[in-house]
């Protein structure tokens, strides 16, 4: 099922449910679609403005880019949920597609990781050639990537803790770790920054 075509109130219903998905993976997509808007935003409050046209090409091109990263962020709610469902289901042939089931479940958060990565490196732009009025905006978009960076993340290692492959296990662990270990600190230097210029 789609949940993102539902009311925020019937996602948080099923969300807080014994179902198993959504979950995890399919929260910090959300969680990431609304960081990428709200930096998106800030664009949108930046474009047409005669105090940023020698920038407004590049925001454009970005606000492109993030409608994109949008869209995105929002099919991998449904894909979480069309991934972990498999793994939850109580099969006779379970043993056998475990361990490609557990891969797609990886690949899923896997992905949601590198849009947020994308995301972090607009809204980086956003926070420091946007609107001033609107840089808190970008700031809280900061703080809802670097979120969902961290949820999904937990979301592939959960499911890598537990792959009998373990060349492919290391691999994906890796490859979220120099994810984690680069755009935490982006996250976290744009956020800083956002915050010191209203001198705290």
């Amino acid at each position: 099922m789609d949940y993102t075509t539902k009311s925020c109130r019937e996602f948080v219903t099923v969300l807080a449910s014994n179902e198993p998905a959504p979950g995890g993976g399919g929260a910090s997509a959300l969680v990431a679609a609304i960081g990428t808007a709200l930096g998106n935003m800030v664009g949108s409050l930046t474009v047409g403005k005669k105090k940023y046209a020698d920038v407004q090409d590049e925001i454009l091109a970005l606000k492109a880019k993030c409608d994109d990263l949008q869209k995105q962020l929002l099919d991998q709610v449904e894909a979480d949920d069309k991934g972990f469902v498999p793994l939850a289901k109580d099969d006779p042939s379970r043993p056998a597609i475990l361990e490609q089931a557990t891969i797609t479940a990886c690949q899923v958060p896997m992905h949601i990781m590198e849009l947020c990565c994308e995301a972090l490196d607009c809204v980086a732009v956003f926070a420091a050639k946007g609107s001033r009025l609107a840089v808190s905006d970008a700031g809280c978009a900061a703080v809802c990537c670097k979120a969902a960076l961290q949820a999904a993340s937990l979301n592939v290692f959960i499911n890598t803790k537990s792959l009998k492959n373990r060349e492919v296990a290391e691999d994906m662990n890796r490859q979220a770790n120099v994810m984690l270990n680069k755009y935490c600190s982006v996250a976290d230097e744009i956020f800083n920054d956002v915050k010191a210029g209203f001198g705290q």
